[in-house]
């Protein structure tokens, strides 16, 4: 039982670790992108919920 807890784990480390040795720190370019696409997207969802609350409200 416990050989193979520390198995699991060990291979979940190495998972890890394999994930943090690709990870780089991204430009100023790709973080103004990543920035401009998620603020679109919270805006989005944010309107089309607000439409929904407006509907709901002028059905009621």
């Amino acid at each position: 039982m416990t050989a193979k807890i520390l198995r699991t784990l060990s291979s979940q480390y190495h998972k890890y670790l394999r994930v943090c040795k690709l990870l780089k720190k991204p430009t100023m370019e790709e973080f103004k992108t990543i920035s401009k696409v998620t603020t679109i997207g919270i805006l989005v969802i944010g309107a089309v919920g607000f439409v929904i609350s407006m509907l709901i409200t002028m059905m009621l």
